[in-house]
């Protein structure tokens, strides 16, 4: 049966160019909700049942971190903007665009509240250690987020560099007549996903201090390693 030339739009390749954006956008955001979820629940497994000193302890992290964020996009010749303005930006879109952070500071201001307002306190108070580590943990989240990005010319260099390299390989070895291996080179496409995705990941919701430098620079350094392994065995004809 033939299609009909009436197809509906979003079937269309406009529609896909259109839409592209859209579904990447939501896919970042579905991601980053998930990230933040699993994060929030290891906090909040340290804090209550981990840390002696709970709380205290995960604000000390973020200092720690922010600190380290900051040295590194000093190094770089960039300001504290650069590892702030995202930790902020994340913690005003999950807090303060919700209400959330202008709730506390009402509830803690003392003044007298309406029925439904005191009903509302009486549940944040009980759940407010749960939603100050939520808040802490999300601008930690963020500030490793921006930390992580200051790595990402690194990886871009190093993965052209694997790239170079790999091809160069494969070139000398397609003309003494070596094998290929499609099998290495699927591989080591889908391990530098694993390894960029899950190790990322792991540093985003560690709730511990974290050598940001060190683990970045292996992620990165391993990366370009499977790019060279990657390339050197890609099979089709460039």
């Amino acid at each position: 049966m033939v299609a009909s030339k009436n197809a509906s739009f979003h079937d269309g390749p406009l529609a896909g160019v259109l839409l592209s954006p859209l579904k990447l956008m939501f896919a970042l955001g579905m991601g980053l909700m998930g990230i933040l979820l699993v994060a929030w629940s290891i906090d909040w497994v340290f804090v209550s049942r981990v840390w002696p000193d709970g709380l205290d302890r995960l604000r000390s992290v973020l200092a720690e971190d922010l600190a380290h964020g900051v040295m590194l996009a000093a190094r770089q010749g960039r300001g504290a903007g650069e590892i702030t303005v995202p930790a902020n930006f994340l913690y005003g879109v999950v807090f303060e665009a919700t209400g959330i952070h202008e709730m506390g500071l009402r509830f803690a201001d003392g003044a007298a509240l309406s029925i439904p307002d005191t009903v509302v306190r009486r549940s944040y108070l009980a759940n407010r250690e749960a939603i100050e580590t939520a808040m802490v943990g999300t601008q930690l989240l963020g500030v490793r987020f921006a930390t992580l990005v200051r790595f990402l010319p690194l990886l871009l260099l190093l993965y052209a560099v694997g790239t170079a390299d790999g091809l160069t390989e494969r070139a000398i070895r397609r003309s003494c007549g070596g094998r290929e291996s499609a099998s290495l080179y699927h591989r080591a496409k889908y391990l530098q996903m694993a390894v960029l995705g899950l190790g990322a990941a792991a540093l985003l919701v560690w709730p511990g201090s974290v050598p940001l430098e060190l683990f970045a620079g292996v992620i990165v350094v391993v990366t370009g390693g499977l790019a060279r392994q990657q390339w050197a065995y890609y099979k089709k004809h460039l």
